[in-house]
């Protein structure tokens, strides 16, 4: 009894490439989407050079609202990547946030990112 079996090429897969090599377009995908998102990194930005800030300031400096800022800086605290520390200045709430180990790791490996895209981007 004969055996219908297909014959087909052999699947090539192509070598990895060195993030060097790969397209920019490809490695722009491996962005921190985390960090990516413009508030986002405008508060890790802000705490890279400020030790911390409050959120009024966070909120000013942004230019955004205060449901805004609370759900992207939820976001960053859930990643671990900032700190928050809630007390009381005389009957005023305040929040202060730090930038965490990772969070200065996270925003040096995207800097780190950015900028190898910006350079295959001006070599191509």
């Amino acid at each position: 009894m004969k055996r219908n079996t297909r014959h087909s090429k052999a699947e090539v897969h192509p070598k990895p490439q060195s993030s060097r090599s790969r397209p920019a377009q490809s490695r722009a995908a491996d962005l921190d989407r985390l960090i990516h998102e413009p508030i986002r990194l405008g508060i890790v930005s802000a705490l890279a050079v400020n030790e911390t800030m409050t959120f009024n300031e966070l909120k000013e400096l942004l230019k955004t609202t205060d449901g805004n800022l609370s759900v992207h800086a939820r976001k960053l605290e859930e990643a671990q990547y900032v700190g928050c520390e809630k007390y009381f200045e005389g009957r005023l709430p305040k929040t202060e946030y730090r930038l965490t180990s990772a969070g200065r790791k996270a925003l040096e490996t995207y800097l780190d990112h950015m900028e190898a895209l910006i350079r295959a981007t001006r070599e191509s």
